[in-house]
Order: structure tokens, then sequence, then C-alpha cells
């Protein structure tokens, strides 16, 4: 089950999906939970979500997690299948909760009470690509990927000698 989560390959349009999301979100993460980038921080963040969303805080403090830690794990590309998951469930409680009501564009000239769902579809989307295709070239998943599968393979082929001893090792391999 690890080996297929982590499984990738070297595409490099996945990485920069992979890599923009996660800059992306991870930055909205760190406003929320750090009070970087113009954020009010943690706990300013939970009161919002809590008191003018109707957001119960253990949902808030998940989303929070699901943007910052979602993020990193993007940026480096480890777990990015689950990182991406996170994400995009993130954006479509986000949208169905706070944003729908909005409409579909973002409020460029700030003459609408809120931003409508654009930025969330997007960020749905590249999460989705992540999600069936995994990571892409230069990734953690990548690299744990190709390990598992050079590990599982001289595995297997030790367990095949033990198994049917009188077989040399050459002819062992050649006969799978």
């Amino acid at each position: 089950m690890l080996a297929r989560l982590l499984a990738t390959d070297a595409d490099w349009t996945l990485t920069i999906a992979r890599i923009v999301l996660g800059a992306a979100l991870f930055a909205h993460g760190a406003q929320k939970l750090l009070g970087w980038f113009g954020g009010h921080g943690l706990r300013a963040t939970i009161q919002t979500f809590r008191d003018h969303l109707g957001i119960p805080a253990p949902l808030a403090y998940l989303a929070i997690a699901a943007e910052f830690f979602g993020g990193l794990g993007l940026i480096v590309g480890f777990l990015a299948r689950v990182a991406a998951l996170g994400i995009a469930i993130t954006m479509v409680v986000a949208m169905a909760v706070v944003h729908w009501k909005f409409g579909f564009f973002i409020n460029w000239f700030g003459d609408k009470q809120g931003h409508g769902v654009e930025y969330h579809l997007l960020a749905v989307a590249l999460a989705l690509v992540i999600i069936v295709h995994g990571a892409g070239a230069f990734s953690l998943d990548r690299i744990l990927s190709r390990r598992l599968a050079s590990n599982s393979q001289k595995n297997v082929a030790a367990e095949f000698e033990s198994i049917l001893p009188f077989f040399p090792p050459s002819q062992a391999g050649t006969t799978l």
C-alpha cells in the first residue's frame, strides 16, 4: 500500500503543479498558523472560524494543518497524495461553507463582501492531478518509491531462492 501511495514518475508538469499548489497553500496556512504574510495567527483564526463562520475549533485546526503541513509536504513532495487530499477536502469545504454565496470570481476590486470559488476550484483541480498521478520528479515520494521497489525486488529474489534452493541464483532470476 505504501508503495502505491508513493508511486510516481519523473513528470515535470506534476512537479510544477505540486510546488505551485504547495507554495500557495503553505503561505495561506502560515497566515493562519503563524501570522506570517499579514495573517492574524492561530488564536484569531480559530476564533474567526468558530465565531464568524460557525466552524468548530477541531475542524478549524484540521483545515489549518492541511494548508500549512500539506503545503510543506507538497513543496518537498513527501506523501504528496495525502497532502493533496487534505488540501482538496479543505478547499471543497471552504467553497461550500464560505465562498459559494459570493459567486465564481475573486473579489479583485473589494466591491463584494467576500471572494467567490475561483481560487478554490483551481486548487482542487491541481490537487486532483497530484492525487491521481503522484508527486512527479524531484520529490521525496519518488526517491522513497524507487527505494521501496529496489528493496522489494531484492526481497522477492531472496524469498524465491529460499523456497526453491535447488535452482542456482542465476537461473532463479530467469525463471520468473
